[in-house]
């Protein structure tokens, strides 16, 4: 069709996006799901509609001309949610992105824009698509013009035509009106007639008509009390009629000629996306194929290629980025290297700069100041290449995730958006992704490289004036840099695998899954495939007569949950529980890391995330140590597996004794919990006494565990039914054991309820070293995500903190085996553990270096306790 018009009506597109959709929240706090939802319909619009001509309208503000006819008029609406209402200036930037005109009217509402618009185009032949949440938009339908109307959420539409209209409502467009004055309207506060709701208004029209010819008839009403209604409310009803009639002759100042749409640019569309952290919906515009126009926008930038580096390219202050496109920068090629300083913007292709020794020389030197993105990453590259860079001063990567850990894109671009800098597009614009990834030819990559690198250059300073405005720069510049660097020389120091005991290991599962196979196959009477739920459900349920506790689509549940309830029921049961364990085994673990391991030097290199958790916890991947199963033995076994790595050394392990627990003690001053560390008593029996009223040789080991339970759920955020899942006991109970810790432990009562009002009034909490998590549903009007932003917020600052602590540990340790000039390194982190090797005729030595530099990280009003313990493999010093 030529002529196709789109009117959208903003404000009730944007309220159903805001209450359909989970608060969503930006890097920069700015709550954005009603954008978010608004921008999903309007690409499914564009998309199915293909509009030649389209406008958005919005209320111009609370009061209108119908407020002079009834001074009440949407008396009873509640006040917009301030998340709402600040979502309104970033849903007309996206507009204007989108190329999409918006009007609003003062004194009129979004319905008389439409109704006069729609009256226009349908004058002039053209087909009108109203798209609202609003009923009364309805009286505008006619053979030219569909009303679309929001149902549940947005993605449920109903179009509504004449005919839709009849088969739907039984009557016709020009009757919602005065369905409307008989019934009324409470969302607007439109009175109408009391008693009579949709059901009788629609009777009524369909026996008499219209509103007039209905009140012309009222002697023939059959029914006292109805007739009693319509003529004691014969005034609200017409001035209901007149509140409810969309004004189609509104003195607008724009016309069908201004709603013409040709279409968007997707690069600027892209730009407020990323600005906005839609990185999902990228893939949805089309982006790929409007580079030339995005690069366009670009600012120009000189780039010099250097074929050879000389010592007086450098001025100390330098901007570095090594370009590596693969996730794991172990084994990653080195796409080549940028470097920006006062002087210029340089790109040195990869053979030139590690074959150079001015550059060995710049990288290794102390003074010369390098500011980089992912100094870890960087460390490992360039040690890769036999150079040991020193003089980081200035990480990128880091100080974007700790001003906001909560978002989920610190690549360079990203942040560069995020600031404002739209100078560098990003890497899969300029690289493809997956599969599709190509290296452009040299000078399109080296300009891209260099307008990266030219960008830390160019925001260090901003970045560091916001980390010391949020009171980090310490922890930037004392804990996450010196710490970035010891990860980067762990990475690359990397972990020594028994490969012939990890396969070993592999054979005697396979023996162990065998046998057990065998031994359910007994027990079902028949053979059959154990990974098969299709298979397995039948056998139990059916044939052996088991419980049904849960059914799918597909048959019976056979999870692991299901199976645990079903322990008792039958000893089949525990047996495919140990065999999907042992299978996981193999598969993840022994499969696993014999996949990783390095072909010549026998090593693991995992990863460290030091730029992922919300808490500032390390994660490890590629492969996860962390993560190893040490509940069944099995599992324990497969450290076994991981030795040191010269002759004549030795694993040595030393771990925080409940690290967690003495940083609560310490953080909510409880005179209780400190009493119990400062005597270095067992603080779970000590709770299980203080909890259950009992004496210490009373004390039971459920009773201990319990408190247990109870102890390290207060750390973790548990709830009454995380806690009765973990003890099998109900809710209420789980509630009671609860609420009696808080009424012994008072502090930890006291602490939590200000952090969670210290948390509503900020908007954040913060760790020791004043790491900050964000936590915008801490207000929330849904009980749900309020409840766990509060327990977020009772407990990120004590895992946070700990984890602190732990990085503090290692940063000390690492010096103190420098001064000490021992050959020990540290080889992992593992949560409040730290892994170390070092030749046998050290060990004594580190049975004190360890403990001294753990404990004394920092200080706290509790002791800090380490235990330690050393052997041959992983396993024997644990």
């Amino acid at each position: 069709m030529k002529n196709k018009l789109v009117l959208i009506d903003g404000n009730s597109i944007a309220y159903r996006a805001f209450f359909a959709l989970p608060l969503l929240n930006n890097d920069k706090g700015v709550y954005t799901n009603a954008v978010y939802g608004f921008t999903n319909m309007l690409l499914k619009i564009l998309d199915t509609e293909k509009p030649s001509h389209i406008l958005v309208a919005f209320d111009a503000g609370k009061t209108t001309f119908r407020h002079k006819t009834y001074k009440e008029y949407k008396g009873g609406r509640q006040k917009t949610p301030p998340e709402l209402s600040e979502q309104f200036p970033l849903l007309k930037e996206l507009l204007e992105a989108f190329s999409i005109p918006y009007y609003q009217l003062e004194q009129y509402e979004a319905d008389d824009i439409i109704g006069t618009l729609a009256k226009q185009g349908e004058q002039k032949d053209w087909q009108v698509n109203v798209i609202s949440g609003d009923k009364d938009l309805l009286q505008l339908v006619s053979d030219k013009i569909t009303v679309s109307l929001t149902k549940k959420g947005l993605s449920d539409i109903d179009a509504y035509t004449p005919s839709f209209m009849l088969d739907k409502m039984e009557i016709r467009p020009d009757q919602i009106i005065d369905m409307k004055a008989l019934m009324g309207d409470s969302s607007d506060n439109i009175p109408g007639i009391p008693g009579i709701g949709q059901k009788t208004a629609v009777k009524l029209l369909k026996q008499y008509d219209t509103l007039d010819n209905l009140y012309e008839n009222i002697p023939e009403i059959s029914g006292k009390k109805l007739k009693e209604k319509l003529e004691g409310h014969q005034a609200d009803a017409y001035m209901s009629k007149e509140l409810v009639t969309i004004s189609c002759n509104s003195p607008i100042e724009i016309g069908l000629q201004d709603t013409d749409y040709s279409g968007y640019q997707a690069h600027k569309v892209s730009a407020v996306f990323k600005d906005l952290g839609f990185q999902s919906l990228l893939s949805r515009i089309g982006e790929e194929d409007d580079q030339e126009a995005a690069a366009e926008e670009l600012p120009d930038i000189d780039v010099t290629i250097l074929t050879e580096v000389k010592a007086d390219l450098f001025t100390g202050k330098e901007a570095l980025v090594v370009e590596m496109l693969k996730d794991n920068y172990h084994t990653a090629p080195i796409e080549g290297f940028g470097i920006v300083n006062e002087n210029s913007n340089y790109f040195i292709p990869t053979e030139v700069a590690v074959n150079s020794q001015e550059f060995k020389e710049w990288a290794e030197d102390t003074t010369k100041k390098k500011w980089v993105f992912d100094a870890k990453k960087t460390t490992v590259a360039l040690l890769n290449k036999g150079i040991h860079i020193n003089g980081i001063n200035f990480d990128l990567l880091l100080a974007s995730y700790l001003i906001n850990p909560s978002d989920n894109n610190h690549d360079i671009p990203a942040i560069c958006h995020r600031m404002g800098e739209k100078g560098v597009l990003f890497d899969e614009e300029v690289y493809g992704k997956g599969a599709k990834i190509q290296i452009p030819e040299q000078n399109q990559l080296a300009e891209h490289i260099a307008r990266k690198t030219h960008l830390i250059f160019h925001l260090k300073e901003t970045i560091e004036k916001k980390l010391q405005e949020n009171q980090q720069y310490e922890l930037f510049k004392e804990l996450e840099m010196p710490l970035a660097i010891i990860l980067g020389e762990m990475e690359h120091t990397g972990v020594k695998v028994d490969v012939d005991r990890l396969k070993d290991m592999g054979a005697e599962l396979q023996s162990r899954l065998k046998q057990i196979e065998k031994e359910v196959f007994e027990l079902a009477g028949e053979p059959f495939n154990l990974n098969s739920p299709k298979q397995l459900g039948p056998i139990l349920f059916e044939k052996l007569g088991l419980p049904v506790i849960k059914k799918t689509k597909t048959g019976y549940s056979t999870s692991a949950d299901i199976l645990e309830q079903l322990q008792d029921q039958h000893e089949i049961i525990p047996k495919l529980l140990l065999y999907r364990q042992l299978g996981k085994l193999q598969s993840t673990y022994i499969e696993g890391l014999l996949k990783v391991v390095h072909k010549d030097s026998s090593k693991i290199h995992t990863r460290f995330n030091q730029a992922l958790t919300q808490t500032g916890r390390l994660s490890s991947t590629d492969p996860n140590l962390q993560n190893i199963p040490i509940r069944l033995e099995e599992g324990r076994k497969i450290r076994q597996a991981f030795t040191a790595s010269q002759d004549d050394w030795l694993i040595f392990a030393a771990d925080y004794s409940q690290i967690e627990l003495r940083v609560l003690a310490h953080m909510s001053n409880d005179e209780k919990l400190i009493e119990a560390f400062n005597n270095d008593k067992d603080i779970h029996t000590q709770t299980a006494m203080e909890v259950f009223h009992v004496s210490e040789n009373e004390v039971t080991g459920n009773m201990r565990r319990q408190a247990k339970a109870v102890n390290f759920g207060i750390v973790y955020g548990i709830s009454d039914y995380g806690l009765s899942q973990s003890l099998g006991i109900t809710r209420k109970e789980a509630k009671k054991f609860i609420d009696r810790y808080l009424d012994t432990y008072l502090g930890v009562r006291d602490y939590m309820e200000e952090i969670v009002q210290e948390a509503k009034q900020s908007g954040y909490v913060t760790t020791l070293m004043n790491r900050r998590r964000y936590l915008p549903d801490i207000s929330s009007r849904n009980f749900n995500k309020r409840s766990f932003a509060e327990r977020t917020a009772m407990n990120t600052p004590i895992q946070g903190s700990a984890a602190d602590v732990i990085k503090l540990a290692m940063i000390n340790l690492h010096q103190k085996l420098l001064d000490e000039g021992v050959e020990a390194r540290v080889l992992l982190q593992v949560h409040d553990e730290l892994i170390l090797e070092a030749p046998r005729a050290e060990i004594d030595k580190l049975k004190k270096i360890v403990p001294s530099a753990m404990e004394g990280a920092v200080e706290l009003n509790v002791p800090l306790k380490v235990d330690y313990s050393y052997g041959e493999t992983w396993y024997d010093a644990k």
